[in-house]
């Protein structure tokens, strides 16, 4: 998607005619905040303000920009602290990647930089600075960061509990973009995001400015089957929540603009069903059964306080729900991880211990897999739209969110840190 509206963006500022703003009034190597030993210069501004504006950025308004520049201006200031530097190969292969987002190579990339206003400079300076960054990130951060088995659980349960979306209610708005008016249409579109706030807005909106029959009607499309949208657009819509609107859309001859009034969806098959790990305990005494539970926090402190007991007193079992007796099932249906019942009478009594609850689902996924899979049964169960993600792969996306995050603490931190000064 970025790259599609990389590319958008380019071919429309190119269409546009790629004129280079007037900089702002003043001496462009002003200083307009000293960040450490080091300072933004009003022609830094005016350079990455354009240079957002032409990637379609969100945050392309001036204060915006400016914060970009002083974050840059920390991530370099912690790569110096480490000893990091940018070799040049790395530089370079960082234009070409950027590059290759808009489907073009470095110097054609810099080219239609310099068309719109923008020096090549400013990209290498803000490719610069996102390699450093990596580096610190890489070096200071990610050895401290882990994700327990637990967490991946806890991840795990969290997908199999979440519905999947089967049908959406989306409203649309066509702008038309005839040969020539690429960049205007993408313009009043970028507008609409900023200002649309509710369905009413967007309604609004499309009865003004959409160019389909839907404008009649605001937008509003008819609940639809999500595999009824084209394969490109579904990941655009699951990645929005009711009431969001999309970015701009670049399309042959228009720009597109969705929003999402709702969704529906189901929970995956055996979803609801659990498996539950449980011990129980007999005993002569309904007393000595009150006291080894009031003792035990946990089914291991249960095994250590029922120590000397005759092994077939002692029974431990992981069953689905359906296979376990009606009056058991009862009394651990109330029974957090970790929670004990007694019942019986002096003569005859014993301890029921839930030692683990969890989706039937996720039991089956943290079993062992078989030792040789085919790569045709992997590819189709790879493609089967019910089958969980692969533990690993769902424990490397935890551990990626927590270094982002990790990321944007130590950021906020070195700004917290720094001396921030306006002449």
């Amino acid at each position: 998607m970025r790259r599609i509206l990389l590319g958008a963006a380019m071919t429309a500022m190119l269409a546009a005619g790629g004129a280079a703003p007037a900089l702002a009034q003043g001496n462009p190597f002003q200083p307009l905040v000293h960040v450490n030993d080091t300072a933004v210069t009003r022609y830094e501004l005016d350079q990455r303000i354009r240079f957002l504006q032409i990637l379609r950025a969100p945050d392309a308004d001036r204060a915006s920009a400016e914060q970009a520049l002083i974050d840059d201006r920390l991530r370099i200031f912690a790569a110096q602290q480490l000893g990091i530097t940018a070799r040049d190969e790395q530089i370079e292969a960082g234009l070409a990647e950027f590059a290759g987002r808009a489907n073009m190579g470095v110097e054609e990339f810099t080219q239609a930089l310099a068309q719109a206003g923008v020096e090549g400079q400013t990209f290498r300076d803000f490719v610069t600075a996102g390699i450093v960054w990596r580096e610190v990130v890489r070096q200071r951060l990610v050895p401290q960061v882990e994700v327990s088995d637990a967490e991946l659980d806890q991840e795990m349960q969290r997908l199999i509990e979440t519905p999947r979306i089967t049908h959406v209610a989306l409203s649309e708005l066509i702008i038309p973009a005839p040969p020539g008016q690429e960049a205007q249409a993408m313009g009043l579109a970028e507008s609409l995001v900023g200002s649309v706030r509710s369905e009413a807005d967007f309604a609004a909106a499309a009865r003004q400015h959409s160019a389909t029959p839907s404008a009649e009607n605001g937008g509003r499309l008819p609940w639809t089957p999500l595999e009824n949208l084209p394969p490109s657009l579904r990941p655009i819509i699951l990645s929005m929540q009711p009431g969001q609107i999309s970015q701009p859309l670049s399309v042959e001859g228009a720009v597109v603009l969705f929003y999402l009034r709702d969704s529906r969806g189901t929970l995956r098959p055996g979803a609801r069903e659990q498996v539950l790990d449980y011990v129980r305990i007999r005993l002569a005494s309904l007393a000595e059964a009150r006291r080894i539970a009031a003792l035990s926090q946990s089914c291991a402190d249960l095994f250590v306080h029922a120590r000397g007991l005759p092994p077939e007193q002692i029974q431990r079992q992981t069953l689905p729900q359906g296979q376990i007796p009606t009056a058991e099932a009862i009394r651990l249906a109330v029974l957090d991880d970790d929670e004990a019942s007694v019942a019986g009478q002096d003569g005859q009594a014993d301890i029921l211990m839930l030692c683990k609850r969890q989706p039937a689902l996720l039991a089956q996924g943290a079993q062992e897999p078989p030792i040789a899979v085919s790569p045709e049964a992997e590819e189709s169960a790879a493609s089967e739209p019910d089958a969980l993600p692969d533990r690993e792969q769902m424990r490397d996306q935890i551990f990626s969110r927590k270094v982002g995050q990790a990321a944007e603490n130590y950021l906020a931190e070195l700004r917290a840190n720094a001396i921030i000064r306006r002449p």
